[in-house]
């Protein structure tokens, strides 16, 4: 069985080590943030190009697709 007469740290002890565990956080996240590898301004321009043109090309595909079918079902519902 458990040993009940162990005590549980108390509530100053328990701050002190969440505010440590922050601080390793940011410590840590300014760390990982060093490592990033971040695109180029050219990069970053060809990638919005590539995704807005996707983008309206999937518009374009899905309301030809919508026209088609809403006729399809016109004639078959005689509307």
């Amino acid at each position: 069985m458990a040993d009940k007469t162990e005590k549980k740290p108390g509530f100053a002890a328990r701050m002190k080590g969440f505010g440590a565990n922050i601080a390793k956080f940011f410590r840590d996240t300014k760390s990982e943030l060093k490592k990033v590898v971040w695109p180029s301004k050219a990069d970053v321009k060809t990638n919005t190009i590539v995704v807005l043109v996707t983008v309206a090309i999937a518009a374009v595909v899905m309301i030809a697709l919508d026209a088609i079918f809403g006729g399809i079902l016109g004639l078959i519902i005689g509307a």
